[in-house]
């Protein structure tokens, strides 16, 4: 999976809170960084959808880190 470096500096979540995605090229998705809601990227293009998306282990939009 390749995508656009410059992409990647302005995808966020689309959750309230809008943190920065990383990439986890095993899962082809985008994580992120906040909340742990993977995002599918399917054929090279980014899903940002909350529906398609997967919920990290505390919810999208929570703060794994609390």
């Amino acid at each position: 999976m390749t995508l656009d470096p410059v992409l990647l500096e302005v995808l966020a979540c689309p959750c309230e809170h809008h943190a920065p995605v990383s990439v986890d090229v095993a899962a082809s998705a985008l994580v992120c960084t906040r909340c742990a809601t993977s995002f599918p990227v399917r054929d090279g293009i980014p899903v940002m959808l909350l529906d398609d998306a997967t919920p990290g282990p505390q919810g999208i939009g929570a703060d794994v880190q609390e």
